[in-house]
């Protein structure tokens, strides 16, 4: 197996703000066209069956999907922060077991979460307080959804691992070619064959499946100190647990992250069908500065484990800095864009004036504070790439989830409205970047020798 030298590994030797650029750039489109087809199911099934399909797809099904994924994304980070720091250490041994193991989870975990999903969807939707005549449609959705989530958890993994190694390429590439394809069959099965909501769910499972596939291929083929092998996917012991020590936070932090927003849920459902149909289109409008920032923190990750593996702790803070510039200068701009056009934004979701009013409130109220929540976004996944994964997850648990749910059952209740409900995020955000604004200087000089 071929050794890499590390004058081929730019991401420990090369300049960090244009590094950061390369690997950020691919994985920001590859989020693009991620959140393009699940967005172009909304468009489709809004457009030309309706409002109602439209709150089934983005409503409390689609926060169960976000549970459920946002969980398991949250652990797989653990192996590529694992993997990052083998590849920048160029251990080949080490390296390999992680892959194989990361695998292996994929393939536990779509087991582990297909069977509940299956049998409880209805109940769980009940419980979330969905309006009536949405339930059957919702259900149908999660059912198909949750049938092929192997291949959402494979996908995830693989393309994760392709990030930790420094390939963020491959990713975008495959994820464009699933994302036309998912366009294609969201026409066939909604407008061709009127499947409806079940349409664009069948239409993204067969989507995914295929961005699987090209993933599993791309490290089955020989690479610098890597080879997935299918015959080799199993457990490592020594690996899992590491893997899982800084996963496991990552991925309790998501469920709760997941848990209180389907408690919003639940309280904007309160409000009908066109509350839900705005907080859905508005939830798609959002995602614009989340892939972003997400972007900027998977990048940052990789960056902090691979020079940490490589001990080259200088570089460590450098591109902290940096990368907190760029997602600032970034998020101010997307915040202004999103208030700017937010009517015509919501027009391409949905002709319904009145939620498109609603939403455009919605929207009003929190993209301002988008820029708050960068600090959270940068300072969290740095820790990560240097496996520090314990504190931030209590910062996160109190500042951003508890504080959240006690917001809903406490101060909701004493001024009953869609925009107290609402306002939760941007005070639950400020609260918590402060926190870590003050853990991350009080530890940066205890992380690595100044």
């Amino acid at each position: 197996m071929r050794q890499n030298s590390d004058a081929g590994n730019q991401i420990i030797e090369g300049t960090i703000w244009k590094q950061l650029l390369f690997f950020f750039f691919p994985i920001l489109l590859g989020t693009f066209f991620q959140q393009f087809y699940n967005t172009i199911d909304m468009v489709i099934v809004g457009r030309f069956v309706g409002k109602e399909a439209l709150a089934s797809v983005g409503g409390s099904a689609g926060q169960i999907v976000n549970l459920v994924v946002g969980f398991f994304t949250g652990l797989s980070a653990g192996a590529g922060v694992i993997i990052s720091q083998f590849y920048g250490a160029k251990d080949a041994r080490s390296l390999n077991a992680a892959i194989h193991t990361a695998y292996a989870f994929s393939l536990a975990g779509s087991v582990i979460f297909m069977i509940p999903g299956l049998l409880l969807s209805f109940s769980v939707l009940e419980t979330m307080n969905t309006p009536a005549e949405l339930l059957e449609s919702s259900a149908a959705y999660l059912k198909i959804y949750f049938g092929g989530i192997v291949f959402v958890f494979i996908y995830n993994i693989g393309s994760g691992i392709l990030r930790a190694l420094g390939d963020s390429k491959r990713p975008l590439y495959y994820l464009i070619i699933c994302s036309l394809l998912n366009v294609v069959l969201d026409l066939i099965m909604v407008l061709a064959l009127g499947l409806g909501v079940a349409g664009v769910a069948i239409a993204t499972v067969i989507a995914q499946a295929f961005s699987a596939g090209l993933v599993t291929r791309a490290l089955m083929k020989p690479g610098n100190l890597y080879q997935l092998k299918l015959r080799h996917i199993r457990f490592h012991p020594r690996v899992l647990k590491s893997q899982l020590y800084v996963g496991l936070p990552g991925g309790f932090q998501s469920v709760m992250y997941s848990l209180s927003n389907i408690i919003i849920q639940s309280a904007v459902n309160v409000y009908g069908t066109d509350t839900t149909a705005a907080w859905a289109a508005y939830g798609k409008l959002d995602a614009l500065f989340w892939m972003i920032s997400g972007a900027f923190g998977v990048s940052i990750t990789t960056f902090v484990g691979q020079n940490y593996g490589a001990g080259k702790y200088d570089r460590i803070e450098k591109s902290v800095r940096i990368c907190l510039a760029m997602d600032c200068v970034v998020s101010i701009f997307i915040a202004g864009f999103l208030i700017l056009f937010r009517s015509p934004l919501f027009g391409i979701f949905t002709s319904d004036s009145e939620v498109v009013r609603i939403g455009s409130d919605m929207l009003k109220t929190i993209t301002p504070c988008y820029v708050v929540f960068i600090f959270i976004e940068i300072y969290s996944s740095a820790l990560r790439g240097l496996s520090d994964v314990i504190i931030p997850t209590i910062l996160t648990l109190c500042g951003v989830c508890l504080l959240r749910i006690a917001w809903i059952f406490v101060v909701v209740p004493i001024k009953p409205s869609i925009h107290t409900v609402i306002l939760s995020y941007p005070v639950t955000w400020i609260t918590t970047s402060v926190l870590f604004i003050i853990y991350y200087q009080y530890r940066k000089r205890r992380l690595w020798p100044s």
